[in-house]
């Protein structure tokens, strides 16, 4: 089995972080895979800090686990909900993210993934979760 995080980063405003990737289309979540002999909560803040310079505020609260069918038969994404997020640096554009940053949650990026959007709606109790990422 493989496991990798995403997390639901919102500043003091509210504003939630969004990246998007040089190889994949649309914005997402912050995230990635679990790496051997890494926690979850390891792999969670190395990730905010690769893909946003993000830091955590208050303690990261796992809301969810999906299964990742879009990845392998066998992955699974924990979903976790950071607040009070702030950025140490802006993040400047590489090869792996070429654009990144914070957003009104009625001004999400047109180009927003179905699947972050699904997310929201059920960080907002607006939707059940589902068991599939």
């Amino acid at each position: 089995m493989t496991m990798g995080v995403r997390a639901a980063c919102f500043d003091e405003a509210g504003r939630l972080f969004l990246v998007r990737h040089s190889y994949v289309p649309g914005w997402h979540l912050p995230g990635g895979g679990i790496e051997r002999g890494e926690t979850a909560l390891e792999a969670l803040a190395k990730e905010m800090r690769e893909e946003g310079n993000l830091v955590a505020g208050a303690a990261p609260r796992l809301v969810h686990v999906y299964f990742n069918r879009q990845t392998s038969k066998r992955d699974h994404v924990l979903l976790y909900c950071c607040e009070g997020v702030t950025q140490s640096a802006p993040r400047l554009k590489d090869r792996e993210i070429v654009e990144a940053g914070f957003f009104g949650l009625d001004a999400l990026p047109a180009a927003t993934t179905a699947a972050t959007r699904r997310r929201l709606e059920e960080l907002a109790g607006r939707a059940p979760f589902a068991d599939v990422w």
